[in-house]
């Protein structure tokens, strides 16, 4: 090569690792806003059932998986054509932008698990595949030039790219732009991303466009791969268990879900930066974060849900990094490096598909989360802090585990008071004294776990109090008075109430927590028949424990629409609200926006719609499009009721907003009973009613008497952009949550 090619060459390579950065960063970012974009495209059309969201998320996990294994078999042909047929598919996918549905309707017969997932194929598919290649595949490119050193450092911009992707969706994406103006973006970076790629491509160096890579390396055996895949499963699955588990048994705040996969992503970043200190550092803790952090598995967190929280939080991290630094360590020669994302990639699908599918068919509680952390302790490294004589060895390493459960086991049963910390405190010790032989550690980890709440969680799955589906763990409680003797029985999912009924005789079906006589939407299902007349028909939007049914008189028709066929379950069977008032009522299984859709013009005369009263608020059911939906349903004179009691979210702004633009008329009651009616479990709630005619909600208001509190008009927010389907965002409505019904 000329002295003048040779400086040529240098230059150019000064410049090949911040392009190939730049294009891994940017394809990554892409990646990462497309699911919680089409997610919000296909919400309205496609509802949110459990079935849709499944199917949604295999269709992502597979297209992620086929992605990554095009880039291993890409990786066999030769440098130039790789460079060819990489561009031509890019330009191929192109075709499907700028990024949005295709316009199939469902057809009726159709079953949604497995309509879905061609929707989104025909949809995103193209586009998913070709920009999930990036990562593995630029790396690959980057490493033709061997004079450029190690490629997997690289995969740390990857997830820094991931993870900007995923926090800047809900924070600045979301909040800014309409779905529209959403796609355009995407389209936007994807046409930088292309001219990155062939700017990638130009740089591949001559010498190896001509001929084949060699494979110098062995190839990794059977038994690396399938390590490779078990590390990679475990912190995929404990991001999403740790999900599951804060939100539901700590606290359900909002836009919480971000933290999880954020620590997540970023732990990639630091397992697979160039300076390892850090790496090193967090997985030599990594066992003694895992017993104390992970020891309180099993319990609520609700006493100090901030310390609880925290404390997950640093687990799964802690987790995350150590096995990702495994994997980095176990890595292998650069001629298999596509073979090692792909098996990276297959296991962070199997413990997605294990806690989002598996799981809550297989189990009534979160037990997924436990069981990952002890997979985790088996697998980390660790290093023995307490040395045994060789001649005790044989007899220590199964004693000491089977002595930490018994303790667990007798703490739980037969110890109160301070014992249960002497009792917790000494199987902590025998699992610190365990560290270094990984079976012995993990069975005394579980002993501890078993100690903090642990026992207890095992009982009740035997007790049949606890129902899962999809949508949550469902617990029943009865609460027992002083002297013993049962009054109430509650719905929870985790810290949120759902609902409750008295069991004193002769109060079973009064109507208690947010259903109270003097709420809103008591005012307006008791006075139904002078609103209405005696035939009133009524319909429900969020079945729960059944409350509403007894308000049900003879002649009305009630049609309820729930989406969770165990709530329907719960209702029939756990609770007799149904039963005793309404055994007749219609029950529509299904999205309630698709079903009410598919209901008859003016079939309504008093639609409640409670499906949000808990923190979790289904976006789509509080749109323009959405009242545009009950508005058809409803006859012209009728009343739409929406509940909005929320611990973090004040949606009074976005009721108030779609209530003007459609040309509806609001009332408003925030209701806070009295110390009598609490004892009656009633509690605080706000509803807001809406109807075309502000002849009916006066006559609501005087049907409600002097006694039922101060109904308000509702005054729209100014400069709050209100809910459609094409724009939504709840970062103007969250609020502290310092609320009375909290």
């Amino acid at each position: 090569m000329s002295q003048e090619n040779l400086l040529g060459a240098k230059s150019n390579e000064r410049f090949a690792r911040p392009l190939f950065l730049t294009t891994i960063v940017v394809g990554s970012f892409l990646l990462f806003l497309t699911q919680p974009m089409v997610a919000r495209m296909a919400l309205p059309r496609v509802g949110g059932a459990p079935a849709v969201w499944n199917s949604a998320m295999l269709v992502y996990q597979l297209l992620l998986l086929a992605g990554y294994a095009y880039a291993h078999y890409l990786g066999r042909v030769r440098p130039r054509y790789q460079v060819g047929i990489h561009v031509v598919l890019l330009g191929i996918a192109a075709l499907w932008l700028p990024l949005h549905l295709v316009s199939w309707v469902a057809p009726t017969t159709s079953q949604p698990a497995f309509w879905v997932p061609w929707f989104l194929l025909a949809s995103i598919g193209p586009l998913f595949f070709i920009v999930s290649a990036q990562a593995p595949l630029m790396q690959r490119w980057y490493a033709l030039e061997t004079s450029r050193g190690d490629p997997y450092p690289l995969y740390a911009a990857s997830n820094l790219g991931s993870f900007a992707g995923l926090i800047s969706y809900p924070l600045l994406v979301e909040p800014l732009m309409t779905l529209q103006e959403q796609s355009y973006l995407w389209t936007s970076l994807y046409a930088v991303l292309v001219l990155l790629v062939i700017g990638c491509a130009v740089t591949v160096p001559g010498h190896a466009v001509e001929k084949m890579p060699e494979e110098t390396a062995p190839k990794p055996t059977l038994k690396q791969v399938l390590r490779w895949i078990a590390l990679a499963a475990v912190p995929s699955g404990l991001m999403l268990s740790t999900t599951t588990h804060l939100t539901t048994d700590i606290v359900a705040i909002p836009l919480l879900w971000v933290l999880p996969l954020g620590l997540y992503l970023l732990s990639f970043v630091v397992a697979f930066a160039a300076r390892r200190k850090v790496a090193d550092f967090i997985t030599l803790l990594a066992p003694v974060i895992i017993l104390v952090a992970g020891g309180l598995a099993f319990a609520s967190g609700t006493r100090d849900p901030f310390v609880s929280a925290t404390l997950g939080l640093v687990l799964l991290f802690t987790i995350a990094v150590a096995l990702h630094t495994q994997m980095f360590r176990l890595r292998p020669a650069v001629g298999h490096l596509t073979r090692f994302y792909l098996a990276m990639s297959f296991g962070g699908m199997l413990g997605g598909l294990f806690c989002a599918i598996i799981a809550p068919l297989v189990f009534d509680w979160a037990y997924e989360h436990p069981l990952l952390i002890l997979a985790a302790a088996l697998l980390v490294p660790q290093t023995t802090l307490v040395s045994w004589p060789n001649r005790f060895t044989p007899v220590l390493t199964p004693v000491l585990p089977i002595a930490a459960l018994i303790i667990s086991y007798a703490t739980a049963r037969y110890l109160d008071g301070p014992y249960v910390m002497v009792g917790t405190v000494s199987v902590s010790l025998i699992a610190l004294a365990c560290l270094g032989r990984p079976l012995a550690f993990v069975i005394s980890l579980a002993a501890l776990m078993l100690s903090y709440g642990g026992w207890q969680v095992l009982y009740q799955s035997t007790t049949d109090t606890r129902t899962r589906s999809y949508f949550g763990i469902y617990q029943v409680n009865t609460r027992y008075n002083d002297e013993g003797e049962p009054y109430a029985m509650a719905l929870t999912h985790g810290t949120t109430l759902h609902g409750i009924q008295n069991l004193v005789p002769g109060t079973e079906t009064v109507a208690t927590s947010y259903y109270a006589r003097r709420s809103g939407v008591g005012h307006a299902l008791a006075n139904a028949p002078q609103l209405f007349g005696p035939n009133a028909r009524i319909g429900v939007v969020g079945l729960g424990t059944g409350t509403l049914s007894c308000y049900r008189q003879p002649g009305q028709s009630w049609t309820i629409f729930e989406i969770d066929p165990v709530m329907v379950d719960i209702a029939r069977n756990r609770f007799s609200f149904l039963s005793r008032c309404a055994p007749d009522a219609r029950i529509v299984l299904g999205d309630a926006r698709i079903s009410l859709a598919n209901a008859a013009p003016n079939s309504i005369d008093i639609l409640a719609v409670d499906a949000f009263s808990s923190d979790a608020v289904p976006m789509h059911l509080l749109t323009h499009e959405a009242l545009g939906v009950y508005g058809r349903a409803v006859q012209p004179d009728g009343i739409v009721l929406f509940h909005v009691s929320n611990r973090y979210l004040d949606l009074k702004p976005v009721i108030a907003d779609l209530a003007e633009r459609g040309g509806w008329h609001t009332a408003l009651l925030e209701y806070d009973p009295s110390d009598d009616e609490k004892l009656m479990n009633a509690t605080v709630s706000v509803w807001i009613a809406l109807s075309r005619n502000p002849a009916t909600l006066d006559r609501l208001v005087e049907a409600s008497g002097e006694d039922s509190g101060q109904w308000l008009v509702l005054e729209r927010t100014p400069g709050f952009a209100g809910w459609s389907d094409d724009y939504a965002s709840i970062l103007p409505i969250l609020r502290p949550p310092e609320m009375p019904w909290e």
